[in-house]
């Protein structure tokens, strides 16, 4: 039996809501039983592949005795930045190209273009999310490598906002790839750009002073910056303009919602 309207919304609206919500939902498990299938760990897949490369950088760091250069937990300074790589980095490459597989849904008219996009979006925030919190849990217990976060709420505040830029990010360039193919090719290059400049692998206040106002014109190293001082603020200098991250946030979802829309009107001309 279906639950009723709540007060004061239009029956239809809520009904539609619930529809796109049940479609948003199949996609999510079409999504997972096609990308992860069901045999060996199937979906486990979704978290347990982040969390082995993330461990690997890791290790690599650590054997390489990057540990002692700072008081820094080396291994919550790879978590954070790793995990962050891979959350705008695969959603990103999920999202371009993705109507294309899955044009023969569209002849559904419940499903959408950008339930494609939410569900591709989703599934990525889901398994990096689990993944990056499963690794900080599991260090946190089994060695003295990572020590709890300063400040909890920080973490969760700027990983949703992390989130937030990566969805608005992959919007945009999933329509724009609709639009063009341009898009297709110089992501991929640009992607490996973007890792050595997107706060990852560095600290804002250890850069010199010069470079250091160029990087933050980048809306990534706010992000990384913002996780890193909900982790270990008391050891480091944070810059990070947090006005700044959610305009980029902002203008990203705006922008992306847009092209989606012109993609639409232009697959209908």
């Amino acid at each position: 039996m279906a639950a009723p309207a709540p007060p004061g919304l239009g029956h239809s609206f809520y009904e539609q809501l619930m529809v796109q919500r049940r479609v948003i939902g199949a996609l999510l498990m079409r999504e997972m039983l096609t990308r992860y299938g069901r045999r060996n760990i199937g979906f486990l897949w979704l978290f347990a592949e982040p969390m082995m490369v993330t461990v690997v950088i890791a290790a690599l760091w650590t054997a390489r005795g990057l540990h002692q250069m700072s008081d820094i937990p080396i291994v919550a300074f790879v978590i954070i930045g790793y995990s962050g790589i891979q959350l705008w980095r695969n959603m990103s490459r999920r999202c371009i190209d993705a109507i294309e597989p899955n044009r023969a849904l569209l002849r559904h008219r419940p499903v959408k273009m950008l339930d494609i996009y939410l569900a591709r979006m989703l599934l990525e925030v889901a398994g990096t999310t689990t993944s990056f919190a499963l690794l900080c849990v599991l260090f946190l217990i089994f060695s003295n490598q990572i020590s709890p976060p300063e400040d909890i709420l920080k973490v969760v505040f700027a990983w949703s906002l992390f989130a937030w830029f990566a969805m608005g990010m992959s919007l945009t360039l999933g329509a724009l790839s609709e639009l063009t193919t341009l898009v297709t090719k110089f992501w991929p290059p640009l992607i490996y750009i973007l890792y050595p400049l997107s706060g990852a692998m560095f600290l804002v206040d250890a850069l010199p002073h010069g470079f250091k106002e160029i990087v933050l014109y980048i809306p990534l190293v706010h992000a990384n910056e913002m996780l890193r001082d909900g982790f270990f603020g008391s050891h480091f200098v944070a810059h990070y303009d947090l006005s700044y991250l959610v305009s980029w946030c902002l203008g990203l979802s705006i922008t992306g919602l847009g092209l989606s829309y012109l993609t639409v009107e232009h697959r209908l001309s």
